[in-house]
């Protein structure tokens, strides 16, 4: 079995991890940083669904945590689950956020880049509320 490449893109926010935590980690405020779930999130049982470019996705989180671990689950009309990593980690009197993105199979080196870059501008506006 090998794994897949990957590429931690991160920033630092000037507020406390929890706080942070706690807004990013709710599913209903992904819309206002996150820009691939722009649409909003509605819940459906112990999942969320968006609508978007890729059709209908399930998302599916863990549970709700002491750790700062926001991961999730996407998995798209194809049936394709992309495990995605999200972490709140304390810093200070601020924190760390920490996405792991892992290159799909059949991903070129462009794609990854562009998709790393669009993540990078997620966390950015995610910086951007924190720190209002």
């Amino acid at each position: 079995m090998s794994t897949l490449p990957a590429k931690v893109v991160h920033c630092s926010i000037n507020r406390y991890w929890k706080e942070v935590y706690d807004f990013a980690g709710k599913p209903e405020n992904m819309s206002l940083w996150a820009s691939g779930l722009a649409a909003g999130l509605e819940p459906e049982g112990s999942d969320w669904i968006a609508h978007g470019p890729l059709g209908t996705v399930r998302v599916s989180f863990v549970p709700h945590n002491e750790f700062g671990v926001i991961d999730h689950t996407v998995t798209i009309e194809s049936g394709l689950r992309v495990y995605n990593a999200l972490r709140i980690v304390p810093n200070g009197d601020g924190c760390e956020v920490m996405f792991t993105l892992l290159k799909q199979p059949g991903m070129t080196d462009d794609q990854f880049a562009a998709d790393a870059a669009h993540v990078q501008k997620d966390l950015d506006a995610l910086k951007s509320l924190m720190e209002m």
